[in-house]
């Protein structure tokens, strides 16, 4: 009889390891195509915002002319940054890129000075952009304004392209999520099925049978989500060593967001999976018991 038992204590410890594990995994997986998903909007966001648009100056504008541009173009809601570049700054910058002075064989300076802007990731749809160069080349002390628009159009379009892919891989991988997780729980109250024809014989309520089932799901979803973490955390620390700036891209309060997320759906995951497993078995007969 003792052995009986501690076979049976062996078997229900090795199957709710194995639900844990197969949970942790599941909800590791789903923490991953998270950060990938945060990641992207966080890359695409670093991406915009440094694509600069150059607003070329008239010749002889005064220190305070410039300095009031600047203010006037760092006051307007879709800027970020300026920074300023003079003729000479601009000159150099060719000088090494050439290696050669342009001033040698031209006699002269062919650069204009001009503030290089950096824009707000949300003001860089190609819809914005046209009606922000009109703005700014509408001043007078502005001679031309500059930008990649070819490069702002495919990275719009590489951006939209990549969420749709990420966006479909998440669906995917909570509907795979569930599937998994609702055939491990159905597992493990598979062997529970006549305890609960016992229960519903002595007239005990659909609720109250639930009740441990569910309780003991809450648990083992939290201890998953739990384990999840710390594999996610180990699987960061490693790539936040091996990248230089993954901390600037991927911040705290993101982690602790996605952190949230995995718990709350290994829990959530895992309760549905038990409210379902636990009403099919109410409603059979006692001769399927047997068969299924």
């Amino acid at each position: 009889m003792a052995a009986n038992n501690k076979r049976n204590t062996i078997s229900f410890f090795n199957s709710h390891l194995t639900s844990v594990v197969s949970i942790s995994l599941v909800l590791f997986l789903l923490g991953m195509i998270l950060i990938m998903g945060f990641l992207g909007n966080e890359l695409s966001h670093y991406v915009k915002e440094n694509i600069t648009m150059s607003v070329v100056l008239t010749e002889d504008l005064s220190d305070i002319k410039i300095r009031k541009i600047r203010d006037d173009l760092e006051s307007q809601p879709y800027v970020k940054s300026t920074e300023y570049i003079s003729k000479e700054q601009a000159s150099l910058e060719m000088q090494r890129e050439l290696g050669e002075n342009p001033e040698t064989f031209l006699g002269f300076n062919p650069f204009h000075a001009s503030i290089e802007v950096r824009l707000k990731s949300e003001y860089t749809h190609p819809d914005s952009l046209p009606v922000i160069e009109k703005r700014i080349s509408s001043k007078a002390s502005v001679a031309d304004v500059v930008y990649r628009k070819d490069m702002m159009q495919m990275v719009n379009r590489n951006i939209r392209r990549v969420g749709v892919i990420l966006f479909v891989l998440l669906i995917v991988l909570i509907a795979i999520s569930f599937v998994l997780i609702n055939n491990t729980v159905r597992l493990l109250i598979y062997s529970k099925r006549f305890l609960i024809y016992t229960m519903r014989l002595v007239g005990a309520t659909p609720a109250f049978i639930r009740r441990p089932f569910i309780r003991h799901n809450i648990i083992s979803g939290l201890i998953s989500g739990v384990i999840a973490i710390i594999m996610l955390t180990g699987s960061l620390y490693y790539v936040k060593h091996e990248f230089f700036g993954f901390e600037e891209v991927l911040n705290r309060d993101t982690l602790w967001l996605i952190y949230g997320i995995i718990l709350i759906a290994g829990i959530l995951l895992s309760v549905i999976a038990a409210y379902f497993a636990v009403n099919r078995y109410l409603r059979m007969a006692r001769g399927k018991l047997y068969y299924i």
